[in-house]
């Protein structure tokens, strides 16, 4: 799982084109009408999809692009939130999805949105150290 993962840290171009596949899956699944989602009986469901997939988007936003340290951590973290803020807003903004505003979504995007930082912060780390010098 690791060397898969170190492929995007030291794979820009493959992990921009990821970044934007996922984040268009995440428009898609956030803006799906409700009536279109399965029922799940998950404690909790929303909120861990919303936490996974905005894990994997500051994830993969932080391998697309050059990494500057804790500005880089920070920037993308902001930009997690949001891209869950204005989707929830866009949720509000069409009552016709039969979707509504949750304040805890985007806490739950702000949370994953941490998590898939500091995998990226370990990862990078990690990967740092393993490098050859030159």
């Amino acid at each position: 799982m690791i060397k898969v993962l170190y492929y995007f840290i030291d794979n820009k171009k493959g992990a921009k084109v990821l970044a934007l596949v996922w984040t268009l899956l995440i428009f898609i699944a956030c803006l799906l009408p409700a009536n279109e989602i399965p029922e799940v009986q998950v404690p909790l469901i929303d909120k861990w999809a919303h936490f996974i997939m905005f894990s994997g988007f500051s994830f993969l936003m932080l391998c697309s692009f050059t990494y500057y340290g804790a500005a880089s951590l920070l920037k993308y973290w902001m930009l997690s939130i949001a891209l869950g803020a204005f989707i929830e807003g866009l949720q509000a903004a069409f009552p016709g999805l039969g979707r509504c505003y949750e304040f805890m979504d985007i806490v739950a995007d702000a949370i994953g949105g941490l998590l898939g930082m500091l995998l990226f912060a370990y990862i990078h780390k990690k990967y740092r150290t393993k490098a050859p010098q030159a």
